[in-house]
Formats: C-alpha cells, sequence, structure tokens
C-alpha cells in the first residue's frame, strides 16, 4: 500500500509506503489539502441513496409487460375504435403514477441521507474539526474515537488503547488493537479506545466506497414478495404464449371472422391476461411507505425492510437509548472499606477528566465532579464493552501513584463480596451502579487486572426513562410482537427498568451469562422470558440466531457499538441517528430524531404495505385466471371471443384498478405471513374458475337466444354482466371487514356500471346494450349462483388453510 509523500513542491511526488508517509500532528495545512483537491486526490465517490432520474424512467417503462402491451396497443390504434385502445392509455397513466412515486421517494431518502450522514473528525492547520465524507483528501489526519467508522483506508498515526473491530469485513467478532503503524481498513469500526490515522487511500480506491454505495443505493432486491410476484409472472408468461397462439388461430382463421373484428377481440382476450397493474401497485406501494417513514423522520437504506417489519414478531430492545435517554445521574457515593469521601471524589474527577471521550456514565461523573484537580494521567484504559469496566492511573498531587478501576460490581468483586448485596438492593430499584476499585499501580493493562481490585466506592447513577417507551411496549404487546431487552447491564436493574414501563415479564430478569450455549436451549430460554442483562456483543449475536432458528423474525434496536453484530445479523436492523456511526451503516432503518415513539409506526407502514398488497394481488390474479381459461374455452367451443377490448378495460377499471388503488393504501394491522404465492393463488384460482364458468355459461346461453344483425353485441353485453357481478363479489369479499368507506367504495364501482348501462352515448361508446328480459336475467341469476359458489369455496379454503 502506497501513496504520494506529502510534499508542498511544484515538483511530482514520489511514491513511498503508506506506513513511511510523516504525520504532521496538526494535520494537513490548507495549503496542502488545496493542492490534493487540485490533483483529485479527494474522496468524492458519488454514493447515491437512490436511482437517478433516467434509472427511475428507464426501470417503469422499459418492462417486458410494457413492451407487449405497448405492441398489442399500436395494433388496436390501426384496426379499431378508439375505445378498444384505453387500455393503452391505462398503462400510460400506470407508469406515469410509478414514475412520479418512486421520483418523490428518491427526492425523500436523497434528504434524508444528507441528514444521516457521517461526518469525520479530521484534524487540519492543528484545528480538529467535523467534514463530510466526501471532503476528506488523501493524508488527512482523520480522528476516532469510540463508534467511529473508519470511512477510508489508512494507517494508524495515534493510538490510545485503539480497539478495532473488523468483523465486517473478516467476520471475526475479536476487536483488533492497533498500534500506530498498523493499517485500518475502511468499514471497520472502534469498540474501545481512541486515535487518529492517516487516509492512504480514498475515493474508489477505498473499500468504503464500495460498502457505503451498497448500504444506501435505492434498490429493489431480492425479498419473498418481490420474487413471488416474479415467480407469477414467469408463469403468466408460458401461459401467454400456447393461449394466445390457440386463440389467434381460432379468431382469425376458425371462425373466419371480418378480420378487425376478429383481430380486436383476440387482443381482448390477449390483454388481461397480464396482471401489469400488481407489479406497478406494489412498487407504488412501497415508494409511499418510504415516503410516509421518511415524513416519520427515518432513513429506510434498504427497501425489503418495510417487508421485513411486517413480518416481524420479536423485537430487541437494548435498554440504554431505547428504553432509557441517553443521560444518567449520579444520585449516591457511598464509600466502602472505610474510604475517605473526599478523596474518592478527587479519584472520580480525575477519572472524568482522563477520558476524552466519556461513554454516558462517565459523563454523569463528570457533572457531578467538574472539578478534574492536578492529576496528571500516565495511563489510561478505556471502556470495553467486553471486560465491562475502564481505568487510569495517575500521579496525584502529593507525587505518588494510584491506579484505578470503574466498572461492572458483579465484574470486578469477587462472588461473595458483600459490597454485591448492596449493588443487588439498588439494581432491583432500577439504579444502575458502577464500582470505583484500586489495583496495583503496574496491573492497570494486565488481562486479569480486575483480580486484585480492592472495593473503594459504589457510585449509584440513575437512568432516564424514555416518557414514551411505555406506550411503545404496550404497542407491540397489543400487536403480538414479543418484545425482549437485551443489555450489558446488571439484569436486575434492567428488569427494574422494564417493571417501571410495565413489560410483561420484566419480573424475572435473567442473566445472560447463565444461559445455556446450546443454541436451541438458548432459543427456549430467550422465548421464556423478556429481559436479559449482563449480555455481551457476541451473545447479543448468538441471541438473535437463535430466535431466527425457531423461526422468529426478528427485529434488533440499538445505537452502540455492542450492538452493531446483532444489528448485523437480525433481519431488521434500527439504529438511533444520534447512535455510533457503525450502527447506522450496519441498521436497514435509521430513526434520526431517536424516538423510541416512532418503531410503532414503521412497523405498521410495513404491515399496511405488505397486508394490503397481498390482499389485492387476488383481485388481479383471479382476472388472469378468468382470462386464460375463458380463452381456452373459446379456442375448445369455436366460438367468438365474447369481449372486446374496451369491456374488459371497463371491467378492469371498477373492479380491480380503483379498488386496487384504495385498498392498498388502507390501514393494515395484520401481520404479513410467508408463502405469499400460495396464499394468494389459494383463492385467486377458485375465484377466476368460478368467475370463467359462470361467463361462458351465460354467453353459451345468449348464443341460443340471440340471432340474426347485432346478436354477438347483445351475447357479449349479457356475457359483460355476468362477469362484472362475479367480479365484484370477490371485490366485496376482499373489501371485507367492511368499514364505511369500503362500502361505498365497492357501491361506488357498482353505480358506475349500472351509469354506463344506462346512458345512451356510454352504452354505444363501450359496446353494451342489454336486449330483452329473459338474457340479462338469466345473466343475474348466473351471477347469483356464482357468488353462492364463491362464499364456499373462500370459506372452504379459509378452513382448510387458516391464515
Amino acid at each position: 500500500m502506497t501513496q504520494r509523500a506529502l510534499d508542498s513542491s511544484g515538483e511530482k511526488p514520489e511514491s513511498v509506503p503508506a506506513s513511511k508517509v510523516p504525520v504532521p500532528a496538526g494535520g494537513l495545512t490548507t495549503a496542502q489539502v488545496a493542492e490534493r483537491v487540485a490533483r483529485g486526490e479527494v474522496n468524492d465517490v458519488p454514493v447515491r441513496s437512490s436511482r437517478s432520474v433516467t434509472e427511475i424512467v428507464r426501470a417503469n417503462v422499459l418492462t417486458r409487460f410494457n413492451l407487449i402491451i405497448g405492441v398489442l396497443w399500436v395494433i388496436m390504434l390501426i384496426v379499431a375504435p378508439f375505445q378498444d385502445s384505453l387500455f393503452g392509455y391505462v398503462i400510460i397513466a400506470n407508469t406515469g403514477i410509478g414514475i412520479i412515486q418512486e421520483w418523490r421517494a428518491k427526492k425523500t431518502l436523497d434528504g434524508l441521507a444528507v441528514i444521516g450522514e457521517a461526518r469525520p473528525s479530521v484534524r487540519r492547520d492543528g484545528v480538529s474539526a467535523e467534514v463530510s465524507v466526501s471532503e476528506i483528501v488523501l493524508g488527512d489526519l482523520i480522528e476516532l474515537g469510540p463508534g467511529d467508522k473508519a470511512v477510508v483506508d489508512g494507517t494508524v498515526a495515534e493510538a490510545d488503547n485503539l480497539e478495532i473491530d473488523e468483523s465486517l469485513l473478516t467476520g471475526e467478532a475479536d476487536p483488533v488493537i492497533k498500534q500506530p503503524g498498523d493499517p485500518v481498513m475502511s468499514g471497520s469500526f472502534v469498540v474501545a479506545g481512541g486515535g487518529a490515522f492517516t487516509a492512504t487511500k480514498v475515493g474508489r480506491e477505498a473499500y468504503a466506497a464500495q460498502l457505503a454505495e451498497e448500504a444506501t443505493r435505492f434498490t429493489l432486491v431480492r425479498s419473498e414478495l418481490r420474487s413471488g410476484i416474479s415467480t407469477i409472472l414467469k408463469y403468466v408468461t408460458w401461459m401467454m404464449v400456447p393461449t394466445a397462439t390457440g386463440l389467434i388461430i381460432s379468431q382469425l382463421v376458425v371462425k373466419n371472422n371480418n378480420f378487425k373484428d376478429s383481430l380486436a377481440r383476440t387482443i381482448g382476450g390477449i390483454v388481461p391476461i397480464v396482471p401489469e397493474g400488481l407489479v406497478l401497485l406494489t412498487s407504488v406501494a412501497f415508494a409511499i411507505g418510504v415516503i410516509r417513514l421518511g415524513r416519520k423522520q427515518c432513513l429506510v437504506q434498504e427497501l425489503p425492510a418495510i417487508e421485513g417489519l411486517a413480518r416481524v414478531d420479536v423485537v430487541c430492545l437494548d435498554k440504554t437509548g431505547t428504553l432509557t435517554e441517553g443521560g444518567m445521574d449520579v444520585t449516591e457515593v457511598r464509600p466502602l472499606n472505610g474510604s475517605d469521601e473526599a478523596y474518592v471524589h478527587r479519584v472520580l474527577a480525575a477519572l472524568g477528566a482522563s477520558d476524552p471521550r466519556p461513554n454516558a456514565s462517565l459523563q454523569a461523573i463528570i457533572d457531578a465532579h467538574p472539578d478534574g484537580g492536578d492529576w496528571g494521567v500516565t495511563q489510561a484504559l478505556a471502556f470495553s464493552s467486553a471486560r465491562k469496566y475502564s481505568g487510569a492511573a495517575f500521579t496525584e498531587g502529593d507525587g505518588s501513584v494510584s491506579a484505578w478501576l470503574l466498572g461492572a460490581p458483579d465484574v470486578l468483586l469477587s462472588p461473595d463480596d458483600p459490597a454485591l448485596t448492596d449493588t443487588g438492593r439498588l439494581n432491583e430499584q432500577g439504579l444502575r451502579v458502577l464500582l470505583l476499585a484500586r489495583v496495583p499501580d503496574d496491573a492497570l493493562d494486565a488481562p486479569d487486572a480486575a483480580s486484585g481490585a480492592v472495593p473503594t466506592a459504589l457510585v449509584v447513577l440513575e437512568q432516564r426513562l424514555r416518557p414514551d417507551a411505555g406506550a411503545t411496549l404496550a404497542y407491540f404487546a397489543d400487536q403480538k410482537v414479543d418484545a425482549k431487552v437485551i443489555s450489558g447491564d446488571n439484569a436486575v436493574s434492567v428488569g427494574a427498568v422494564a417493571q417501571k414501563l410495565g413489560m410483561p415479564g420484566a419480573e424475572h430478569p435473567v442473566d445472560a451469562r447463565r444461559l445455556p450455549g446450546e443454541r436451541d436451549a438458548m432459543a427456549a430460554e430467550i422465548e421464556r422470558n423478556s429481559v436479559f442483562g449482563r449480555v455481551t456483543p457476541q451473545q447479543k449475536r448468538d441471541m438473535v440466531a437463535a430466535l431466527q432458528s425457531r423461526e422468529h423474525t426478528v427485529a434488533m434496536t440499538g445505537d452502540g457499538v455492542n450492538d452493531v453484530l446483532a444489528l448485523k445479523d437480525a433481519d431488521i436492523g434500527v439504529s438511533m441517528g444520534s447512535g455510533s456511526e457503525a450502527t447506522r451503516a450496519v441498521a436497514q432503518i435509521v430513526l434520526l430524531d431517536n424516538s423510541f415513539a416512532t418503531l410503532p409506526a414503521v412497523v405498521a407502514e410495513g404491515r399496511r404495505v405488505i397486508g394490503n398488497i397481498t390482499r389485492v394481488a387476488t383481485l388481479f390474479l383471479t382476472k388472469t385466471v378468468y382470462s386464460v381459461l375463458l380463452a381456452i374455452l373459446v379456442v375448445c367451443f369455436q366460438v367468438e371471443y365474447p369481449f372486446l377490448p374496451r369491456h374488459l378495460t371497463l371491467l378492469s377499471t371498477l373492479t380491480i384498478g380503483v379498488p386496487a388503488f384504495f385498498l392498498a393504501l388502507a390501514p393494515n394491522k395484520e401481520r404479513a405471513r410467508p408463502h405469499f404465492v400460495r396464499r394468494v393463488m389459494r383463492y385467486a384460482i377458485p375465484s377466476g374458475v368460478i368467475a370463467a364458468a359462470a361467463t361462458f355459461a351465460t354467453y353459451l346461453v345468449a348464443r341460443h337466444m340471440y340471432s340474426g344483425p347485432g346478436a354477438l353485441e347483445a351475447e357479449t353485453s349479457a356475457a359483460t354482466l355476468t362477469l362484472f357481478l362475479v367480479s365484484m363479489w370477490v371485490l366485496a369479499i376482499i373489501a371485507r371487514p367492511y368499514t364505511w368507506w369500503r362500502v361505498a367504495l365497492v357501491a361506488a364501482m357498482g353505480l358506475c356500471f349500472l351509469i354506463v348501462l344506462s346512458v345512451p352515448w356510454l352504452q354505444d361508446f363501450f359496446a353494451l346494450r342489454l336486449v330483452g328480459m329473459t338474457t340479462p336475467w338469466t345473466a343475474v341469476f348466473i351471477a347469483v349462483a356464482a357468488a353462492a359458489v364463491l362464499e364456499v369455496a373462500w370459506r372452504r379454503v379459509g378452513r382448510r388453510f387458516p391464515t
């Protein structure tokens, strides 16, 4: 790995190993930054959060089915009246809606991506300042702290107990201790300590460019819903070829009718086979979902997250930052073993001053002891979630030397220490307790530093509960979503906090150190309990995997570095906007307003989208089934196809298109279930078969009732009446359970069809005219009988395959 030498001369700099590049302590100067910008050595990778406008238009226009429908539309414009070409204009309108909706989603995502963009700290001219990722230049000195992600490749220049997790790159969960000169790979993140590194690869050369672009790209990646629709369309394509071939031969050769009329009826039989509206409606529903979540300050980094949310049945919550606010307050300092209270306060003040990047607990201590005194720091040990403590060594004001640890009492104390009894009582009250312990001066960085710790004081902290956390937990319980609190804190303390929020099962917290290691046994224990404490980062990951092994769909929330592995493995990762950059990078959804109360709205949006798409898909596929069967029956019976394109355009608009749009946007709290294709086809196939049989029966009856000029139009009108009534009954079933607007929707569609049959110019426009009384009432009778059969069929399917 090499880079150009950092000189300011006008000569072309030579390449030298990155590890040998001189790193100025104050970073680059303004002049050096300008030189690198002029040479193009800038991290200017164009990372897009959405597709470009050109890609959006291309994706919505250049589709296989638009090509098929487009060719048929051009033919109809040439050989048939305008009314028979209406289906083409509907395709144009639908494609336009899809482009507009996705463009709106693009604007929302682009704006939110800017808000959620990482801003690393870069040292220039001796001053540290936050800059955007795209403003980093080759040779910049980038500062690192706990939770920060390396956004470009580089070499460590400064290290203060720096530990970096490279699991996102290597899969190894153990953090790597970094020393000056060691490489830093973009995509890794800091878990402990701090430091700075020199950027040696920027732009497209850095691995971060690939990670960031992949994480924030607006992609329609594989999901059960989309793969299911693709499977349906694949089979529809296979059915179209033989069906269309037989229909063409039947109408143009066998019947030997008027060429233009036969061609129009042939196309009328082919067009409705394509469920093109289902693809469009799915895209529109996803786009609207993204926009709605964006307005709630939710950054959707991967579209399948919307579908995943609809399927979630377990949500794992990290206590800190989710149930509690980030801030804490010191409520008591309790000296142990006769320690001098004033001396303890000086130690705590010095510990607070020793850490330039304090966590929430240490910040509370700093707030309570703002005067750091005159103690000099000789060594510092950054907090690590794996070991559960931090520490520092000092030269005190009188010249003496001391070393201290501050961390979890149950980690630093022996199991029989009496101080643990006090700790337990405080934990039961929902208070957080830290132990201040003295260690030998030379043992601070020893692996077993805690073994020789002498208890000095208990520091009691009170966490601030989020005011909306209780209502959010109640929502999950109401929606039959199991909430599991998984925290690195003491189990009793975590349980007390959860109890204050009214969480079921919080009275029986579990210490994760006692969880079985075997996956199935662990899963059983997790299913039985709700609150878990002392969970290590690797255990969080194992717990998510254990739940997934039991066929649970798991969402994980978090904001700290210790949550990253679990967020990465969960089906849906949800990060707080104020959390570490590493958690935001791996999460599918980022709550930019840091509000846990937003989660119910996010889950509800996912359920609304997927539940409604599953519901309305039956409408579209019922049309496909009856269209294929009608074409086959026409070929077998060697009769004219009963419909012109204008008839099916009218039917599709009133019984599918308009109702499906409103139903797809309706509230829906039902949790999405697996096997999308099977669940939809269970109802679409019997519905389509019944509709085709009833329609063709009416058509055959009408052929025996009418003769002479105008007979075919009368036969078509009777068949159209039956098909409309049967399709309306399918719509009425799908619209259940009824609300006033659902009833109004179904009634409005029926009224529109009645107007078409009643207004003379609409009769002429759609070539619909009911002749006589016997045949129309026969058509109604057949439709009523078919509706009764539909009810029986749907109930039998529902009993055999309960949802």
